[in-house]
């Protein structure tokens, strides 16, 4: 469920009609629903109040905007981040260093710092070297930072193949096979206290049995680790549950993904720690555009061409992903067509041969579904600059990232010296 619904036959975000935010903000928007955020996070923390001893850290990558994380903290969420720049934007918002856990395969010696002179409480190790560094910097600076091995259990998730981390063949983890001894090895050196285990197997997964034979492997292991003597407090299992992108999609409820934890892990006596991203905030921002002009031709499907481009909201280009796209005033006729953004490139091509509302120039329109992974995979190319992003709270709203317009950004660039003669 969100709260983007038609209200007399205008698309609103909450009590707010959409064309209202594109008079006053422009177009294309990022339009996010503090509600539906709230309510997404509810429902996955209170699906986990079956277990016993539970942490939950939003994974920032999926959408790192200050206002949408200051609701998460609000919440009682944690932060799952990936880099220097993500754990600073999680401190920004109000998350506890002790909440925020640091993942991530590449992280490099100042960022490791900058997690060890925050207090954060856990490191991800990706593998046995990056723990080794990490027990250097940490001894040096006399400190001890919480650690938990993340391990490769070699786990088909059945998604799309970008976005699977728990394939042999992935960059992520060390081999589950070679899970012991690593943990024994890092276990030994100063600096680390080695508490878990951690596994990510991929994003948007549709099925719970690949999450349940990934956890089967983590249980043996954790088994294993402690016939040998080691101490496994934590488990961190990620995230990685899907949301529905097409109007009709069903996929796992939180409820039944807490059912089948419950279930892998009966027995662990482990605090057990999640990383949802996409299924908070997936269905709580739209990408609203206007429309620049139908181009026909004849005897050939029509290009309704947006203002919005693969720069923006570059997952169709990159997955070839899916985003429900409705007028946001539908007069109640239909039409297919191709819909495109100005970008040159073919690539730049949001859908084909699309049945949609019927849409001239100048008419306002929504990709759904476009509040993970949107924004914060955007870039400036073909010199377009980075859209706005505006939440929406009861009938109120707040413009929650600047536009950048271009000359701002050629404002940082330099021509030098030796280029003016």
């Amino acid at each position: 469920m969100d709260h983007f619904e038609y209200r007399n036959g205008v698309l609103h975000a909450e009590d707010l009609p959409l064309s209202v935010i594109a008079e006053q903000v422009g177009t294309p928007v990022y339009v996010y629903s503090r509600a539906t955020l709230e309510r997404h996070a509810r429902v996955f923390r209170d699906a986990l109040s079956i277990l016993p001893r539970v942490h939950v850290a939003f994974a920032i990558k999926a959408n790192p905007n200050l206002a949408v994380l200051n609701v998460m903290a609000r919440e009682g969420l944690g932060a799952d981040v990936v880099s220097g720049g993500e754990l600073a934007r999680a401190l920004a918002a109000g998350m506890p260093p002790a909440d925020i856990v640091f993942s991530g395969v590449g992280k490099q010696h100042h960022e490791m710092i900058l997690g060890l002179e925050a207090g954060i409480g856990q490191f991800n190790l990706e593998s046995e070297e990056e723990g080794v560094e990490l027990s250097a910097l940490a001894a040096k600076r006399g400190l001890i930072a919480q650690c938990a091995l993340r391990v490769n259990p070699d786990v088909d998730a059945r998604t799309h193949a970008k976005i699977s981390t728990g394939k042999a063949e992935n960059k992520f983890g060390v081999p589950i096979d070679r899970g012991c001894a690593i943990y024994s090895n890092l276990a030994a050196l100063p600096g680390l206290n080695m508490r878990g285990i951690a596994v990510h197997i991929g994003s948007q997964l549709s099925d719970l049995e690949p999450f349940e034979e990934a956890f089967a492997k983590v249980g043996a292991l954790i088994a294993e680790l402690r016939s040998q003597g080691q101490s496994v407090t934590h488990a961190d299992l990620g995230g990685g549950l899907g949301v529905p992108y097409k109007a009709g999609e069903v996929f796992p409820s939180p409820q039944a993904y807490a059912e089948m934890v419950a279930r892998a892990t009966q027995g662990w006596d482990v605090t057990l720690m999640f990383e949802p991203g996409r299924v908070i905030c997936g269905n709580a921002g739209v990408l609203l555009t206007k429309v620049v002009r139908v181009k026909r031709s004849s005897n050939q499907v029509p290009f309704v061409i947006v203002d919005a481009a693969m720069n923006d909201l570059a997952r169709p280009a990159m997955y070839g992903a899916w985003h429900d796209f409705d007028a946001v005033a539908p007069t109640g006729e239909r039409m297919t067509a191709h819909v495109v953004g100005p970008i040159c490139e073919t690539g730049d091509t949001f859908a084909m041969d699309r049945e949609t509302d019927a849409l001239t120039a100048g008419d306002l329109a929504v990709f759904r579904t476009a509040g993970a992974y949107g924004a914060t995979m955007a870039s400036s190319y073909n010199s377009r600059g980075f859209i706005a992003e505006v939440m929406v709270d009861g009938d109120k709203w707040a413009v929650v990232a600047d536009r950048i317009v271009p000359e701002a950004i050629s404002a940082a660039e330099r021509v030098p010296d030796f280029l003016k003669d």
